[in-house]
């Protein structure tokens, strides 16, 4: 059973829907503030699918009242998924112009919103156009109307379970030790400094360099300056990325990038960080589902997908609970193998270390040779090492190869690629069209034929790991969507503590990384937790690849900080 959700926050809506989307009984609007009840019994006694236009502006209150939904159907990030599928090319919403359902994710929330963020007012829930319903119908149509009804219906489905747990990763958040974390930055970085200074251990380091270097004015805060800096006493760079100061043999090179190292820390990760985003004993990031085109996610604040090595420890399990810190090994190479059919590839890896199986193979010489050399064949690597690896994989695995190669001319002919269940590329842009066109006459510039093959090149590039990385996002929402499940069919255990409503003492999911997730449960259920995890990968994988399930090890190691699992 499907129940939409519509109308503004002052007069919310319920409406029972039939199998065919259409309603089978009158609008029920319920009062605002008995909402949360209403769908709470609902769905006890009858478990629907909701309906919504976005799941970012009506599921954060509702989770706030205590109340956590199944499934459901997400509007606007459907669309998007919808509209520039290869899949419903020939359908009526493909072609039709745009309207107010091609909205973009939310902007950047305040961080320290606090409870705000969980009350979003009519004014919110007004972006959206109203007819819910009809936009139900159009989607409905398009999917039935496509070449391919079962893996978009999935992708749908896995998208918006994947908008649920955002608003359950927010909510819940990760247990984070601020006190810890203040250690680690007082230990790389000295005592919290007034606003506007550097701290004490950057100032040691920058007296070292300016020592070294005999330019008593060094900013190494300020690239452009610090390059003309660097030059002027003969250290010729061309920029301040390191990467390119490794390759220079002088004495400021090593103190500068430890300079680097630490003021990136105190930039992202420092005081401000934990006081903008820790709030409670919990990192509260802000994820976009969807957020990168590929189906990724993104952040809108928090840098929650670039947590630094150092700062893990911080994340620590409340008293009576553990994290079971899971993560899937070389899922983008495995997704390839499966998407390719290549079997000599699938079993290289089956049950252990892929690169590993790859040299005991004879493929490569060593395991970091191979790692490279798949990196380069994924993303277009055309120089260097992983260059050079390239024919040596192209002979073991050549249907895996194949299928990027090809990718890769489509997105160089400007023509759109797609995932295993139908997310497609966005097209080129007109200007790129353009500077083909011109470079195709028989008159055109060598300049610009240059730079016409440069663009496409880049393009294709962009395509060949479209396919690879939008497929393992697809997997990767799926493996969350059958974690969460499980996790709920856990029964609430006596921990010492509760999280954060409506979670309890009941286990669930506080990050998301990729590949990686994290479980915060309590102690006695670490095990099941663990196995839960591990079964939701092959789960995930029979729901990609029914025919033969995709293999992707995952490791989950049951730790009282995010640290102990590296």
């Amino acid at each position: 059973m499907h129940v939409l959700l519509d109308g503004p926050a002052a007069a919310p809506r319920l409406t029972r829907l039939d199998e065919h989307g259409a309603p089978s009984a009158e609008p029920e609007t319920v009062a605002p503030e008995g909402l949360a009840e209403r769908m709470r019994a609902i769905e006890v006694a009858e478990r629907p699918r909701w309906v919504w236009d976005d799941t970012a502006l009506r599921y954060p209150a509702v989770v706030a009242a205590g109340v956590r939904l199944a499934r459901c159907h997400d509007l606007r990030l459907s669309r998007a998924i919808l509209r520039r599928s290869a899949r419903t090319a020939g359908t009526s919403l493909a072609g039709s112009p745009p309207d107010g359902w091609d909205r973009e994710p939310l902007p950047p929330a305040a961080p320290d919103a606090g409870e705000a963020l969980f009350d979003l007012g009519a004014d919110a829930l007004g972006e959206l156009p109203a007819d819910a319903l009809d936009e139900y119908a159009r989607q409905r149509a398009a999917i039935a109307a496509s070449t391919a009804p079962g893996a978009l219906g999935a992708l749908l489905a896995v998208e918006s379970a994947g908008a649920l747990i955002a608003v359950e990763l927010r909510r819940a958040g990760l247990p984070w030790d601020r006190e810890r974390h203040e250690a680690v930055l007082e230990s790389m970085l000295g005592p919290r400094p007034a606003p506007g200074r550097r701290p004490r251990g950057l100032e040691r380091i920058l007296d070292e360099l300016r020592a070294i270097t005999g330019l008593r004015a060094l900013n190494p805060d300020s690239p452009t300056v610090l390059v003309a800096q660097l030059r002027s006493i003969g250290v010729m760079v061309g920029s301040t990325n390191q990467w390119e100061l490794q390759e220079i043999d002088h004495p400021a090179i090593a103190p500068l990038l430890e300079y680097k190292k630490r003021a990136r820390l105190m930039t992202a990760n420092g005081w401000n960080w934990l006081d903008a985003w820790v709030r409670g004993g919990r990192f509260r990031p802000d994820y976009v589902p969807g957020g990168v085109v590929t189906g990724r996610w993104a952040t809108n604040g928090g840098g929650a997908l670039q947590l630094p090595a150092q700062l893990r420890s911080a994340a620590r399990a409340d008293p009576g609970w553990r994290l079971v810190v899971a993560d899937a090994a070389q899922l983008e190479p495995r997704i390839l193998a499966a998407l390719a059919g290549d079997r000599a590839m699938r079993e290289a890896g089956r049950g252990r270390d892929l690169y590993r199986g790859m040299v005991d193979r004879g493929v490569v010489a060593t395991r970091e040779h191979a790692k490279l050399g798949m990196l380069g064949a994924m993303y277009g690597g055309t120089t260097g090492e992983s260059a050079r690896l390239l024919p040596q994989l192209a002979r073991a695995f050549p249907r895996a190869l194949a299928l990027v190669e090809h990718a890769a001319r489509e997105g160089e002919q400007g023509r759109v690629v797609s995932t295993l269940l139908g997310r497609s590329s966005p097209s080129p842009s007109l200007e790129w069209r353009a500077l083909q066109a011109r470079a195709a006459e028989p008159d055109a510039a060598d300049a610009e034929v240059r730079r016409a093959r440069t663009e496409a090149r880049s393009w294709g590039r962009f395509t060949r790991n479209f396919v690879v990385q939008g497929t393992a996002a697809e997997w990767a929402l799926a493996w969350m969507a059958a974690v969460r499940r499980g996790l709920r069919q856990l029964p609430e255990a006596a921990a010492a503590g509760r999280a954060p409503g409506p979670f309890g003492e009941q286990a669930h999911l506080v990050y998301f990384l990729h590949d990686e997730v994290i479980v915060h449960v309590p102690e006695e259920q670490a095990e099941d937790a663990a196995l839960i995890v591990r079964e939701g990968a092959l789960e995930a994988g029979r729901l990609l690849f029914p025919g033969e399930p995709l293999d992707v090890p995952v490791t989950a190691a049951i730790v009282e900080d995010y640290g102990q699992a590296k």
